[in-house]
């Protein structure tokens, strides 16, 4: 309600609260009271769960059976992916109608830049943004928390102080203030494993880290210092920039049951990269490179990258340089999910052009356009390898 830069400050971040939950919540008004989990069935994960939900230690990206063994009375709903997407859209067109600097996050976060825009709403950004969640609520069913302040990090981390349907600020004159007795693990990007490192080198707030000279943080924390000190500061030079670079693509799925040996996990990364492929060749991608991905039965990770001779989207070369990975890992252990990712992800004007190592690249481009052009015809059933239907999952 009062702000000494309330009416000064104009970059703003807005996160919907809980937003596949709420969406379900919306549509069934029985359901407004309960705990509700958006995910997969027991072998999968949570994508979102409310605030109800959450009061049991329920978060998202828990594995299905311990947020239910948590929970039992929760109420499992299987996602909706175009349900969220209208939801979503409708969210954005009101951000549009505020400002053209809105760029997206993730479907259900974004960041707004609304110099300039008082003239044209006749109010500050606080009160256009006040506006804004009232119409949010009232047109979509939903509910957001909106951060405002100077720049984007401020905004994020003002955006997660008071949810759900939360409005806070975070003045410049304060934000260093703000932070210096945080822990260093409140600022984005730095996930459990940098905190660790950070507290063994005796960096446990963020104070601390802000108080390092370029010079010091280098020496300490290597290239990555000064930006960290900087960010620790508070300080964020990053635009709002409407549009959003696509920084990953990859494709996964999560088994019904495990699966341990090699022949069944060539079968499931076979029609993997047949996803990746497709998502590379809609986005206009190519792979520089691919990055395997595993979960054991024991939700433990491991990761292997191989890079490419040169860039590709055609799911038999993606297969190839992928397979020798896996077949490393495929020690008998028994896994719950396979995952393919582009890494690096590159531009795809050059992709499967051909070389004299590999002459015959063009040939199976023009094969793989073939078959993607007979299953818009005819569905995806209608041209099917053999290397890929020994098992589906």
């Amino acid at each position: 309600m009062r702000h000494a830069e309330l009416f000064t400050l104009t970059i703003a971040h807005v996160d919907c609260d809980a937003f596949f939950a709420s969406v379900e919540k919306r549509d069934r008004p029985e359901l407004a009271a309960k705990p509700v989990i958006v995910g997969g069935g027991k072998r999968g994960v949570v994508a979102t769960a409310c605030y109800v939900a959450r009061t049991y230690g329920i978060r998202s990206a828990m594995p299905m059976f311990k947020a239910l063994a948590a929970c039992p009375d929760a109420v499992v709903i299987k996602p909706d992916g175009a349900k969220y997407s209208a939801a979503a859209a409708q969210i954005r067109a009101l951000m549009e109608a505020l400002s053209p600097l809105v760029q997206p996050l993730s479907i259900d976060e974004a960041v707004l830049d609304l110099a300039g825009t008082e003239a044209l709403h006749n109010a500050p950004p606080a009160v256009v943004l006040a506006r804004f969640a009232r119409a949010v609520e009232r047109e979509v069913g939903v509910t957001i928390s909106i951060g405002l302040a100077h720049n984007r990090l401020m905004a994020k981390l003002a955006a997660e102080r008071d949810k759900p349907r939360g409005f806070a600020v975070i003045g410049a004159s304060e934000a260093a203030e703000w932070l210096a007795p945080q822990r260093v693990g409140l600022l984005p990007g730095i996930g459990p494993a940098a905190a660790r490192r950070l507290e063994a080198a005796g960096i446990t707030r963020l104070g601390q880290l802000a108080a390092l000279d370029p010079r010091a943080a280098i020496a300490r924390l290597g290239e990555e210092g000064p930006s960290l000190a900087a960010r620790a500061r508070g300080e964020d030079p990053r635009p709002v920039n409407p549009v959003r670079e696509t920084k990953s693509i990859s494709a996964e799925t999560t088994f019904d049951t495990d699966i341990a040996t090699l022949p069944e996990l060539e079968a499931v990364l076979w029609r993997i990269a047949e996803k990746l492929g497709k998502r590379l060749s809609a986005k206009g991608f190519a792979a520089g490179g691919v990055a395997l991905k595993l979960k054991t039965a024991r939700f433990e990770t491991r990761s292997r990258q191989a890079r490419l001779p040169a860039p590709t989207r055609l799911p038999e070369t993606l297969f190839a340089a992928a397979r020798p990975l896996l077949a490393r890992e495929a020690d008998g252990t028994p896994f719950r999910l396979l995952g393919l990712g582009a890494a690096p992800l590159v531009d795809g004007a050059g992709a499967d052009k051909g070389d004299l190592a590999d002459p015959e690249a063009p040939r199976r481009a023009a094969k793989w356009q073939a078959v993607e052009a007979l299953r818009a015809r005819f569905g995806e059933a209608a041209v099917s390898p053999g290397r890929g239907l020994s098992r589906k999952r």
